[in-house]
Order: C-alpha cells, then structure tokens, then sequence
C-alpha cells in the first residue's frame, strides 16, 4: 500500500494505463490511508467511500475494454469542500451552509470528471476560505501530518493535509490571499495558482470577485502541469474566464533552465525572516543556479503599495458576498471571520475604487522593477517557521491577529497582481516541518513558472519526503 500511494498523480495515471496497477487498488490504498490518519490529521469532511469505490471498479473495467482513457484516469482525489456538486451538499467550512445542496456542478470538476479521475469526498478548509491557517469551528480544525499540534495553512488546510498524508493524490484548493500555496508550504506538498482567470469558477463559492482563482495542491510540479492542463480555459459559464489557449504545461518541464534569469526583490518578503527559512531559500536558489539559472537581488518599492491594495479589495469584496448572511445570521460566523467581514464595511468606497484603479499600474510597475529582463520572481513562501494552531487562534486570544495574519504576508501581493505562482518544498527546519519556495512569472507564463518549479525537484529531494 505504502508504495502505491507514494507515487506522484502523473505517476499512478501511467501505472493504470499500462496496467501495473488498478483504480480499484489505488482507491483502496488511498480509503485505507484516511482510515489510519484522519482520525487524527481532520482533513475529511465528507468521505464518499463507496460511490468512490464503485467509481474506481468502472474506471478499470473502462480500460479492459479497451477505451480511450482521459490523463487523469482512475486517479483518487478529493476536494475542498466549496466545490459544487449538484444534489450533495458543500458545506464551504461553514454554520451556514452546513445543509447548503448544491445545484450544479462546478466547471472544474466536470473537468476532472471527462478526464477520469475518482472523486473521494470532501476536504476541510477555513470556514467560507477566510483564514490562512486552517482554523475551522464548525468541522474542527485540520491538523499538519508532520506535526498535529501545528498548523496546515489555510484555506485550502484539507487539501494540503490529505496530498501531504498519502491520502489523494491530488486536490483542489483555492486561493485569494495564498490559500492554496500556504497548504502546500506548511505541508511539503506543491501548490499552483495560476494567472488570475486562467481556470474557470463557475459552481465555486466566492470569496473575492476579482483575486479568487482555482488551482491544484498536487505532489509534483509535473503533476501540477497535467492537473492545470485539464482544467484551465475559456469557460462560456464563467464569463471572466481567460480566452487564451492553454499549452502543453508537461511539454515545458524538460529539467533544462540553462540561461533562466531569476529575480530576487529584497523589499517586503524578508522582513521579520526567521534564519532557518532565509538560509533554506538561499540553498535553493543555489540548487538553480546549479542547473544553470542565474539569481539577481534587486529592487521592487511598488510591493509597499500593493500590499495596502490587496488588504482593501480582499475585504471590501468579501464583506459584500457575505452582506445578506451578515444581516441576517451574523452570530453563525467564527468570531474572527465576522471581525473581518465587519472591517469591510467600514472602509469607504472611493478606498475600495482607488485600490481597483491601481491594480494595472502597480501590475505594469511591478512587472518594470522585478521582471524586465528577468523570467521568474523567486520569494520563501512564509517569511516564518510554521506556527503552531494555539499560537494563530484569535477567537481564543485576539493578541494573535499579527501571527495570524503574518502567515500570508508573502502570498497575498501575487493575488491582487494576479500573477501564476507556485509554492514547492524547499526544506525542513528543526522540528521536522517543512519550508517553502515561492516562485511567480509574468501573466499566463505558467509553463515558465512550472518548469523552473520541475527543475528544482529534479535537482532536491524535499518533495518525496513523506509525513510519519
């Protein structure tokens, strides 16, 4: 079992479709993975174990027919749980939607549905994807496979925890301020957020109009290009979905960053560092430069700027999705999330126009500083060693909203600039818990980002390291 669920998404697909190894014993192996570790890690919300099974059992009898097989197929997932399937309920973390039955399908998973993949259930997250550590009151809190009393990440915690454990081989998370690369920082797992539209969010529960964006929490880079190959594109249901064709991501993942040019920012992502992860980023960057990528330190001021903008937007939007239920059902909301929601609506409106106004200019200035002449921006993920989940409770102590809130403070200026990013392992601190590379690149360069991603795994090991 051990081996079967340590093999990477792209890994597992090959197997089955060369017959080594079946759907049916991949589900099982993975059924049997939840049963031992979610008792303790809480990354389920819903497990779904024998439309899964009955699931995995056509998907192999689909091969021994001789069909044409999708690239994800037979593959066990599962998936945070504020993606709609119509008639079972998304509870999206919270009170509210506890009983909330959906009444579509999000785009993404009919997506994944075409390409065959097993759906296993629902994953844990932060209650409607509104905090970056994985507190959840409701559905209790997910805890860090290499470590419970610490944190996972949020708000995609269930992916991180479930990818990281052996449990899926992939997931689906979400990301506004950083809720799918702080799960695959605190987790050791790889995390994608692609260009801003690049993937449709019909049938997803918002939470930001214009900073959501859909992305994977897989155990690869290479698993993360075939993963944003099948879902990525023009959706007629999303109207804000991006028109651009989608490339072969895989195709770009040759190992070869040769000439690769690679910028540093010296403002904002290390302020307050600890040691520990500022010496695992420079090993990285030294692991690229191996490969033959050169690394340049330079200067981006315009990050101060943003940092204000995307604070603004992110509650101004969030606190208008949540306007009806705040009027109506305000004390169904966890103390902090209703703090913040509450925060939204103080903030004048000529605020939140001013920091949309801005979002092109400090995109265009960014893009001058940090990335005229170069092709990747590379920053550590978190600026801190992982903190523990009494340490980041502000429901229990509100003392801990700077640990809170400082836990996304790398993520968040890539959101509001809406660029693709990407978080892989890049180290482990003292405790065994595991640090974090963040790498972005221009808009809809997410082959770029993906293939210096793949170069570093090829050149480290930090990936295949297994929680236990």
């Amino acid at each position: 079992m051990s081996a079967r669920t340590d093999m990477s998404m792209t890994e597992l697909a090959g197997a089955i479709a060369r017959g080594e190894t079946t759907s049916l014993a991949a589900t099982e192996a993975c059924l049997s993975r939840i049963d031992a570790g979610n008792p303790t890690l809480n990354a389920f919300i819903r497990l779904d174990r024998a439309e899964a099974l009955e699931a995995a059992a056509t998907a192999d009898a689909k091969r021994a027919s001789g069909a044409t097989l999708g690239p994800l197929h037979g593959v066990p997932m599962a998936h945070k749980d504020m993606y709609y399937r119509e008639g079972r309920v998304s509870t999206c973390g919270s009170r509210i939607r506890r009983d909330f039955v959906a009444p579509k399908t999000a785009t993404v998973l009919e997506k994944l549905d075409a390409a065959g993949a097993i759906d296993l259930g629902t994953l844990n997250m932060a209650e409607f994807a509104q905090n970056p550590t994985g507190h959840n009151r409701e559905f209790g809190d997910a805890h860090n496979p290499w470590n419970p009393p610490f944190c996972t990440g949020g708000s995609s915690s269930g992916s991180g925890v479930a990818v990281a454990a052996r449990m899926v081989y992939a997931a689906l998370g979400s990301d506004t301020g950083g809720s799918i690369r702080l799960p695959a920082s605190l987790c050791g797992v790889t995390g994608l957020k692609g260009t801003q539209t690049r993937v449709s969010r019909s049938g997803v529960m918002p939470l930001s109009f214009s900073m959501d964006n859909v992305g994977p929490l897989t155990r690869t880079a290479r698993d993360a290009a075939r993963f944003m190959a099948v879902t990525a594109g023009r959706d007629p249901k999303d109207p804000t979905s991006a028109r651009e064709a989608v490339p072969d991501y895989e195709a770009a993942l040759t190992g070869d960053v040769r000439g690769l040019r690679i910028a540093v920012p010296q403002e904002w992502f290390f302020d307050g560092a600890d040691e520990v992860v500022v010496a695992a980023f420079e090993t990285a960057l030294d692991a690229l430069k191996a490969r033959g990528a050169s690394i340049t330190r330079l200067s981006a001021p315009s990050l101060n700027a943003v940092a204000t903008c995307v604070a603004v937007v992110s509650r101004v939007e969030g606190a208008t999705i949540h306007a009806t239920w705040m009027r109506e059902r305000s004390a169904d909301y966890a103390t902090h999330l209703s703090a913040r929601i509450y925060g939204g609506y103080a903030l004048p409106a000529t605020y939140y126009v001013e920091a949309l106004a801005h979002r092109g200019p400090l995109l265009r200035q960014f893009c001058t500083e940090a990335m005229t002449g170069f092709d990747i921006v590379a920053t550590p993920t978190l600026r801190t060693r992982v903190p523990t989940l009494a340490e980041t409770d502000i429901d229990a102590d509100p003392a801990n909203w700077h640990r809170f809130m400082a836990v996304s403070a790398n993520t968040r200026p890539f959101n509001y600039l809406g660029l693709p990013t990407v978080s892989v392992p890049c180290g482990f601190d003292e405790r065994r818990l595991p640090i974090g590379l963040q790498l972005a690149g221009r808009p809809f360069a997410e082959g770029r980002v993906l293939q210096v991603a793949d170069a570093f795994q090829q050149e480290t090991a930090w990936h295949t390291r297994v929680p236990g």
